[in-house]
């Protein structure tokens, strides 16, 4: 009996694309939060409804464009490229535009995501968090203040800062050159959302 795990794995070594075939590659229903960048680096929030290895499709708050591309982002996924193929109310479909080697991983990630029964345990956190080296820094606030802080953690879509001041939630700042927003507070300071998606090599440099 073919499940849906070796269906997953079929369809990845075979690569076939959903232009061609858009139901070669075996869909699972998979609920994740997320974000997504348009090719105007603008970021969105997202939730991804179902995905195979060649595509998903997604809920999004704004309308996206036929053939626009799209960078998404999923806890325990990672980043997926690829294009718009299909809009609808509230969302869109997108072709993902990948390596075979990507596809292996991602039927690998997926068939894992479905044994473990992670998904109950997911939280919004997006992208695993790491200590950095260098950890004293100043960020500017929105106001124009410069306010000494200290980076306890940090990933490519955000950041824990020790500090004594907690800015408005919602408010503005930079962090070196990184934009971003305050989203929380907490013992220690405030959890900070970046407005554009990291480079990580530009996240080594910066924090080394």
């Amino acid at each position: 009996m073919t499940t849906a795990f070796q269906s997953l794995k079929e369809t990845a070594v075979l690569g076939a694309e959903p232009a061609t075939d858009k139901r070669r590659h075996k869909r699972v229903a998979i609920t994740l939060l997320g974000r997504f960048m348009r090719a105007n680096r603008h970021e969105y929030p997202c939730r991804l409804n179902d995905i195979s290895v060649g595509g998903a499709a997604i809920n999004s708050p704004v309308t996206v464009e036929e053939g626009e591309r799209i960078v998404a982002y999923f806890d325990h996924i990672g980043g997926l490229e690829g294009s718009v193929v299909r809009v609808f109310e509230g969302g869109f479909a997108m072709q993902f535009r990948t390596t075979a080697r990507k596809r292996e991983k991602l039927a690998a990630q997926l068939t894992w995501l479905l044994n473990r029964d992670v998904l109950s345990g997911i939280t919004e956190r997006r992208h695993e968090r790491g200590s950095v080296a260098v950890q004293n820094k100043t960020v500017l606030l929105d106001t124009g203040e410069t306010v000494d802080c200290e980076v306890v953690d940090v990933s490519i879509s955000g950041a824990s800062l020790r500090m004594d001041m907690r800015p408005p939630i919602g408010s503005g700042l930079m962090l070196g050159r990184m934009r971003g927003r305050v989203v929380r507070h907490h013992e220690q300071g405030i959890g900070v959302q970046f407005v554009d998606i990291q480079e990580p090599e530009a996240l080594r440099r910066h924090f080394t």
